[in-house]
């Protein structure tokens, strides 16, 4: 759990069914695009995540903000998942994706304080060394947020989906982006 401006966040696994109504409308919306799922229909968001919820090398996770549901992430394995292939994974790697929901009443610094408490989060695991990121290359808005967070381009890379921007963050260099000494 971390607290930020924008409140508490803590985390908790998705659960795929009693969650898929809520995360449909997420990841359907136009703002969601590059979660590439904007034709899915109810029963394929519960597909995709009972996919991911029997599968050891990718976990999502519910977001919450003071105790309610605020955004989703997923953390995956790169070296079985999404990135097999693309690049020579190290010990300690994880990959990450996170989504913030459309919503009426944008909060200032919202996004960034997610950001901030899912890369927080994977580095309470002391086996995780470096977090791996894959965005779309077109997607300016989160190139921008990996770097506030300590992310570092590494090279672009064709996935089936899509061109991604591969890049890295280590904890020291998140660290540094927070401002807290190493």
């Amino acid at each position: 759990m971390s607290t930020t401006d924008t409140g508490t966040f803590a985390f908790r696994p998705l659960d795929p069914l009693k969650d898929a109504e809520l995360l449909h409308t997420w990841v359907t919306h136009p703002k969601a695009a590059f979660w590439m799922m904007q034709g899915a229909s109810l029963v394929d968001v519960e597909r995709a995540y009972m996919e991911i919820a029997a599968d050891e090398h990718h976990h999502a996770l519910l977001g919450l903000q003071d105790g309610l549901p605020a955004f989703l992430m997923e953390k995956y394995d790169p070296a079985h998942r999404e990135l097999v292939g693309l690049y020579e994974p190290q010990p300690g790697d994880i990959g990450m994706h996170f989504l913030t929901p459309p919503t009426d009443r944008p909060v200032r610094g919202f996004t960034r304080s997610v950001i901030t408490a899912v890369m927080a989060h994977l580095f309470e695991d002391p086996e995780v060394r470096r977090v791996v990121v894959e965005p779309d290359v077109s997607n300016k808005a989160v190139h921008a947020l990996n770097e506030a967070v300590g992310f570092v381009p590494e090279r672009e890379i064709q996935k089936p989906e899509k061109k991604a921007l591969l890049s890295f963050c280590t904890r020291e260099q998140f660290e540094a982006a927070r401002g807290v000494a190493v």
